[in-house]
């Protein structure tokens, strides 16, 4: 919420995920800074804009740590913009975008006509930019890795697991010294073979060839082995399985320097949901069995898991409108992420609202070695209002996503951010 004019929120339940407080308090915005903030504020300058808060939550904007765009080379699924308005929507300031646009972030000209296409467009979120830890994605060759950290990527991820281990520890080595995040797959493809969703009891019932929770859990291990021994920090992306919780759990607590992300609906959704067979429940790493969810919700909560992403995605109607099983993986979620987020989990008492809110804000930004400031006067007004309880319904219209494929679409939900 950015706001030239003064603007006095009164009575608004604000949320500081810095200081760790939730309190209801007049704030007094202007020229892009929080002016005031205090349990009542009198003494208003005259024609100062006065909002009732009753009821709104304000808190800082959210960032996601990884969303793919299709620009460059799929512009039909999503372009910049597209991906720009719905991450204002769903209340989202700021974005990593992944690599694999085509042709992918492994080289400087790719890079370079990203950061040119993210200056045209509207100010009110800041665009980052992943490069390839391989050419191509394909864990094989090195990219130019100094090059790219010196022309402002945010970090390294090949958005994929990395099966040749030997050339996975010269990079871990040669990107100590660089001090640019490294973002993690934790994957080993030879296990996974052809599976589709989590191996179990319901794989069996649907009939759907199974991805066993060894393919996540063995390569969350080297990993922390490598890591271990090279002390380059690592950040654990799309982490799934209630074994991968324990393992990192364990990592943590011998000091070994990572950090861990989910997926937002990987915490809503398990196996039990793919009874119905919806495309868009097609998703990598698939959807954790019951159990796995519930560790992933706990993770959150005891901050084993850091920061919950969006991984949005975008595929066209065409592409999403197969059989489960050749669907390719992932779905919308920008705009819906917070809202379900909030409805299910804080609303049902599994997280708490300050809890919510550090995992979509400031943990992302931790991830990527970068501090939050508190809420306090004189800082920047990056906030976002959000009505817990705005019912609306999801359809391809209130969407600002050139896509839809999501499993609440032609659902009313509840939950809106509105500024």
């Amino acid at each position: 919420m950015t706001t030239s004019s003064p603007t006095l929120i009164r009575q608004i339940r604000v949320l500081d995920p810095v200081t760790n407080t939730n309190t209801i308090s007049d704030i007094l915005l202007g020229s892009g800074i929080i002016q005031a903030i205090e349990p009542h504020l009198d003494n208003i300058a005259p024609k100062t804009k006065i909002i009732d808060g009753k009821n709104l939550i304000i808190g800082p904007g959210l960032m996601d740590l990884y969303s793919y765009s299709g620009e460059p080379g799929h512009e039909d699924r999503e372009t910049l913009n597209s991906l720009i308005q719905s991450a204002i929507a769903g209340g989202f300031t700021r974005l990593a975008i992944l690599p694999q646009t085509i042709p992918p972030i492994d080289n400087l000209a790719t890079l370079s006509y990203l950061q040119q296409q993210a200056q045209s467009l509207p100010p009110s979120i800041k665009l980052d930019f992943w490069g390839n830890l391989t050419l191509k994605g394909e864990g094989q060759q090195m990219t130019e890795l100094g090059e790219l950290a010196a022309a402002g990527v945010i970090g390294f991820t090949d958005n994929q697991g990395i099966e040749n281990l030997g050339l996975l520890r010269r990079i871990l080595e040669y990107l100590k010294p660089i001090k640019k995040p490294i973002a993690m797959v934790a994957e080993f493809a030879s296990l996974k073979g052809n599976g589709v969703m989590r191996e179990g009891y319901s794989s069996i019932n649907y009939g759907l060839p199974g991805n066993p929770t060894m393919t996540e859990a063995t390569a969350v291990a080297t990993i922390l082995e490598m890591v271990a021994v090279t002390q380059t920090p690592v950040h654990l992306m799309r982490i799934s399985t209630r074994r991968a919780v324990e393992l990192i759990a364990w990592g943590k607590a011998r000091g070994i320097p990572i950090t861990a992300s989910t997926t937002w609906m990987h915490l809503l959704l398990d196996t039990e949901a793919i009874a119905s067979y919806h495309p868009s429940l097609r998703l990598d790493p698939p959807l954790g069995n019951p159990e796995d969810r519930l560790a992933l919700i706990d993770g959150v909560s005891q901050g084993i898991i850091d920061a919950i992403a969006v991984d949005h995605h975008g595929y066209t109607y065409e592409e999403k409108t197969v059989p489960f099983a050749e669907a390719p993986p992932g779905a919308i979620g920008l705009q819906l992420a917070l809202p379900l987020l909030w409805q299910e989990l804080v609303e049902k008492g599994q997280l708490t609202e300050l809890q919510l809110w550090k995992a979509l804000s400031c943990y992302p930004r931790q991830c990527l070695g970068e501090k939050s400031t508190p809420l306090t006067p004189g800082q920047p007004a990056e906030l976002i209002i959000f009505d817990p309880q705005k019912s609306w319904k999801v359809t391809p219209l209130t969407l600002k996503s050139l896509d839809s494929n999501t499993p609440w679409l032609g659902q009313e939900i509840k939950g809106q951010v509105i500024s």
